[in-house]
């Protein structure tokens, strides 16, 4: 299974204009933006809350690493999954002659091994053919192992629980490797993305409580603060920082997004 990680769109920078954007447009509107060679990037709106977005704590695009038909792939976009279970599976009939012929000419080979040795204690032969047939001994059974390591990947299994955000491919559809099959995205708590000022950092420490007013659905879920960004961004000095949702609410989807509003700040 290749899997690969999907980097949030357009980095830090961003995620910071998308969640200012709003705060931006209402300012531009009311005033014109007073001269200034590095203006500063407003963040809070005027009642001290920021810009957030939820986001799974794994978004993964599984592809295929064979060159095969696919013989079972059942899920579809917004279907769930436990760990381990199976995603895709692939017609794999020729992988699997080639690894059984592989295998025997293991046994055949080590057949020839035990011969030369019984040769070897009657001086018919000499120790030269006995390590010839060691070596090809070692040989087939490498073969074995690269054609299991190939049968191995005729079956893709979910690396964690979680949803099916979109599927790429269909059964019976004849793939290459890296062709995109499912991307899925991890259940269990959501994490919260915002961009603050770094003048935050005097009183910002990962397990600070806040709150998460979800627009989408109009209600508000409590959540603390994660890790905090390693790089303060020089030009809008702002910094990335993590949280993540109290519990686990069946109503939360990532993608949503809303405001943080952190108590602390506002005594």
């Amino acid at each position: 299974m290749t899997a690969t990680r999907r980097g949030r769109p357009g980095g830090a920078l961003a995620l910071a204009l998308w969640l200012s954007l709003p705060l931006v447009v209402a300012s531009v509107s009311a005033r014109a933006a007073p001269p200034s060679s590095a203006p500063a990037l407003q963040l809070a709106d005027k009642d001290g809350r920021i810009r957030t977005q939820l986001s799974s704590r794994n978004a993964v695009t599984i592809s295929s690493e064979l060159a095969a038909r696919i013989a079972t792939l059942a899920l579809r976009d917004g279907d769930a999954f436990r760990p381990g279970q199976l995603l895709v599976a692939f017609d794999c009939e020729l992988y699997q002659s080639q690894l059984r012929k592989a295998e025997a000419g293991i046994d055949a080979a080590n057949a020839l091994v035990q011969s030369n040795l019984r040769l070897v204690e009657l001086n018919s032969i000499g120790k030269f053919e006995v390590q010839q047939a060691q070596a090809r001994l070692k040989e087939a059974q490498a073969e074995a192992a690269s054609q299991r390591s190939v049968v191995n990947r005729c079956s893709i299994a979910a690396p964690f629980g979680g949803r099916v955000a979109r599927r790429h491919a269909a059964a019976h559809q004849y793939v290459t490797p890296g062709t995109p099959l499912l991307d899925i995205l991890e259940g269990g708590t959501l994490e919260v993305q915002m961009i603050v000022p770094s003048k935050w950092l005097a009183w910002l420490k990962p397990g600070v409580a806040f709150t998460v007013e979800v627009e989408e659905l109009g209600k508000s879920f409590p959540a603390r603060v994660l890790r905090l960004g390693a790089q303060i961004d020089p030009v809008s000095q702002t910094l990335p920082v993590v949280g993540a949702i109290d519990g686990e609410h069946a109503a939360l989807l990532p993608g949503m997004s809303g405001w943080a509003v952190y108590p602390q700040r506002q005594k």
